[in-house]
């Protein structure tokens, strides 16, 4: 991988992990629904001409896999973070989207996995439990339970994002935000206040900076850019880099926003990482190419 691509996945983990700051700036003034609304408007506005209608049979696919990604998992880690005190803790829980992920694949996909791996998803679930009891965490469980619900649906569309056929990444994040709308303004409505909270908003605060790089930073310029590396690298040669995301999550926590992670949290969360880390290099070693017998050190 060249430098310059290593540099532009170091710059897309920043964006990603400043994204925790922004969603909790915006969340501070605006209802958190409410804001998830925002953000998928503004993505819609910007690639509504990218829609393409998919191919027949991948409606179903495509629905579960916007729906879980899109309004249910923004929407539930949104409102986490309108009630957490800390920004740390949810960055690195989050990532336990990747056990859960896993271990979807087998149910739904039938992959098979293999004890080594198995052992990393324990190590993973173990971390939870250890971040769990910390005290902070304590007395926060409404958010802990919003966050690993977050993460079990990013994971089920995760899987059945896999399934559907056809659809480019600026048409399927064209096709999130617009399933997306109606659900969302559906809970809005009944939930939260959206007109009020958007009519009793100054144009001037750090709202609309916050939603501006939410929706075009994290989610259009991240995850483009993401897309186009992946199409130039094996994608478990460039998953790997992502686990910077909630370490620099949790630094920009600390020295942005005051946060202070108890040891709990940093142990448990050494153990979560480091059970991602190695869930995802064994998925590198199950799906890399079979040596090939005539080529130059094939058989070595």
């Amino acid at each position: 991988m060249p430098v310059s691509h290593r540099i532009a996945l170091l710059l897309i983990c920043l964006i990603w992990a400043g994204n925790f700051i922004a969603a909790a700036i915006a969340v501070d003034e605006l209802q958190p629904i409410t804001f998830t609304l925002l953000r998928f408007a503004v993505v819609l506005a910007l690639l509504f001409p990218f829609i393409r209608v998919p191919q027949r049979g991948q409606w179903l696919n495509l629905l579960v896999a916007c729906w879980c990604m899109g309004a249910l998992h923004f929407g539930l880690v949104f409102i986490a973070l309108s009630r957490s005190t800390d920004i740390s803790s949810i960055a690195i829980l989050m990532q336990i989207y990747v056990p859960f992920s896993t271990l979807l694949a087998v149910v739904v996909l039938g992959e098979r996995i293999g004890w080594r791996t198995t052992s990393a998803i324990a190590l993973a679930f173990a971390g939870v439990l250890v971040v769990g009891f910390d005290p902070l965490v304590l007395t926060q469980l409404d958010v802990l339970a919003l966050v690993l619900c977050s993460a079990l649906l990013l994971a089920i569309g995760t899987v059945f994002m896999r399934r559907v056929k056809g659809v480019g990444l600026f048409s399927f994040q064209g096709w999130n935000a617009l399933l997306a709308i109606l659900p969302l303004a559906a809970m809005a409505w009944l939930l939260e206040s959206p007109a009020d909270s958007i009519a009793g908003l100054e144009w001037s605060s750090t709202v609309v900076p916050a939603l501006l790089y939410s929706s075009i930073g994290a989610s259009i310029i991240g995850h483009g850019t993401f897309y186009w590396l992946v199409q130039r690298h094996e994608v478990n040669t460039v998953t790997p880099y992502l686990l910077l995301v909630p370490i620099l999550a949790v630094l920009l926590g600390v020295l942005v926003w005051g946060d202070r992670p108890g040891p709990r949290v940093q142990i448990g969360g050494a153990m979560i990482i480091g059970g991602v880390l190695w869930v995802t290099l064994r998925a590198r070693y199950r799906n890399r190419p079979l040596p090939d017998p005539e080529a130059p050190g094939g058989c070595a």
